[in-house]
């Protein structure tokens, strides 16, 4: 079998035959397909059978067993055939078969693929341990794609062969290549507000959208209207996607559409996220404060991606964002996003999201920091303002605040060092940050803080630009820009 062809650029996924829940690749725990170990037949079917395992599409006989070499049956193929290609399970309308008992494991896909028409029994028997052929394989594929056996039979490559029987590794491979290439629609568009949207489509994004550039290549808006962060799968959903975009015009018509596919319709937002507190952490960035208790959630906590992850202030909500009874203000990522304050003589200053700030320690308080050696001057009472948030009417009078102090720094290795603060600074405020470490002769390093990294007191700088601590050199370490008081600290490199 080969990979997908061009041919295949345009295939689509539709809504005639519904969609089953399951979550994309990126979402999903890994089960048991790293613990086949009978499934190194070639590099392109083990991914396959790897990539569908951990959807819940296809399973072992055992947590080591695949049995690749193995014929497929009618039954193995109606699971995997209704899960990869998302067909409604609802049965509601149950078929009456002589072979397949309602208890059977196989009878919730059999009884989809029927009423979708999709596989067929003959005189009320569908034959779930009879094998099936390369044929019909592609065949089942090419009716639940709507589209013409020649364009599938491609994925097949040289290998196909008219009545020869299918084995569990080709068919895992067709139907993942055919998974992939196939493009989801998109089925509905609701406007969130100035800065996001709510798209659903019918079926799951494939994990390239992980990826911010390919996810602008994919999404196009009109308008001048961006996609600013690759788009998140709500938790419990099966296709709707929070979709963070560059602040809309109210009032203004704009389209999206998917990889050059049938575009949906909003009109722009003139919903502002609500702050309700904004405080100064240092002397060049402030904190937005939102909190769930007044109707505001951060998107992070209704994902997918962090499902289970925040220490059980996650959530679900449903298709309009109710939780509890209330309808909530999502806060979507804030990447790109900026705010200007306006001191009493006029002048602005504009601040830029901190990255990896807005859902930190457990609060939903994004960072925003000023330029490069720009800094509030104390006493100055600014006003803020954006075209995408509002902060109740309050104005922050700057304060000067006493930056952070290195305790130490440590060599971890030659491109990695560890910095600690003299005390837990309980928020992230290292994100952003970066050290010069100068060697006796003059020559500098900049350090620069990994995101997210933080444990406690002690956060993990990277060297830049592929440069390297020279063995047994002692270094001086200042912070960039004054963020932290480094008097006197030295790190001595690895041997």
């Amino acid at each position: 079998m080969v990979k997908r062809k061009s041919l295949l650029a345009a295939l689509t996924i539709t809504t005639a035959v519904g969609f089953s829940a399951i979550a994309p690749v990126n979402v999903l725990h890994v089960l048991a397909a790293d613990k086949f170990n009978d499934i190194e037949i070639t590099a392109a079917s083990k991914f396959a059978i790897q990539e569908l395992a951990k959807q819940n599409v296809l399973s072992g006989y055992s947590d080591t067993e695949f049995k690749p070499n193995q014929n497929i049956t009618r039954g193995e193929l109606a699971k995997i055939a209704a899960l990869s290609m998302y067909v409604n399970l609802n049965t509601d309308k149950k078929q009456s078969l002589q072979d397949v008992n309602e208890s059977d494991w196989s009878f919730v896909y059999i009884n989809g693929l029927l009423n979708a028409g999709i596989m067929k029994a003959d005189n009320n028997r569908f034959q779930p341990s009879a094998t099936v052929t390369h044929e019909q394989l592609v065949e089942i594929a090419a009716a639940l794609l709507k589209q013409d056996k020649s364009a599938v039979q491609t994925l097949f490559g040289t290998t196909y062969t008219a009545g020869k029987a299918a084995t569990r590794a080709e068919a895992a491979q067709l139907f993942y290549a055919v998974q992939q290439a196939a493009i989801p629609q998109i089925t509905q568009v609701k406007v969130l507000n100035a800065v996001a949207v709510q798209i659903t489509f019918s079926a799951p994004l494939t994990a390239e959208n992980t990826d911010v550039e390919k996810a602008k290549q994919n999404f196009a808006f009109s308008d001048g209207l961006m996609l600013e962060n690759i788009p998140q799968l709500k938790t419990g959903a099966k296709a709707t996607y929070i979709v963070p975009t560059s602040p809309q015009k109210a009032g203004t018509s704009y389209t999206v559409s998917y990889k050059g596919q049938k575009s949906g319709a909003f009109n722009g937002s003139d919903i502002k996220i609500p702050f309700k507190a904004v405080e100064q952490v240092s002397n060049d960035t402030i904190e937005l404060q939102s909190y769930l208790a007044d109707g505001v959630t951060d998107y992070q906590y209704i994902i997918a991606l962090y499902s289970g992850k925040r220490n059980g202030l996650d959530f679900a909500v449903d298709e309009n964002n109710t939780y509890n009874g209330k309808q909530l203000t999502v806060i979507p990522s804030m990447r790109l996003k900026q705010v200007t304050l306006t001191d009493a003589a006029g002048a602005s200053l504009t601040a830029t999201y901190v990255p990896f700030t807005q859902s930190t320690d457990g609060k939903q308080e994004p960072k925003f920091r000023l330029a490069n050696g720009v800094t509030l001057k104390p006493g100055s009472v600014y006003t803020l303002s954006s075209p995408w948030s509002t902060f109740g009417g309050q104005t922050l009078t700057a304060k000067s605040i006493a930056p952070l102090v290195i305790q130490k720094a440590d060599a971890v290795s030659a491109t990695s060092i560890n910095v600690t603060l003299t005390a837990d600074p309980q928020d992230e405020l290292f994100a952003g940050r970066s050290v010069t470490l100068t060697a006796p002769d003059g020559t500098k390093l900049t350090a620069q803080y990994k995101f997210t990294s933080r444990q406690g007191a002690v956060g993990v700088f990277d060297i830049q630009n592929n440069d390297k601590l020279l063995s047994g050199v002692t270094y001086t370490v200042t912070a960039v820009n004054g963020w932290a008081d480094s008097n006197s600290i030295t790190l001595k490199s690895v041997q």
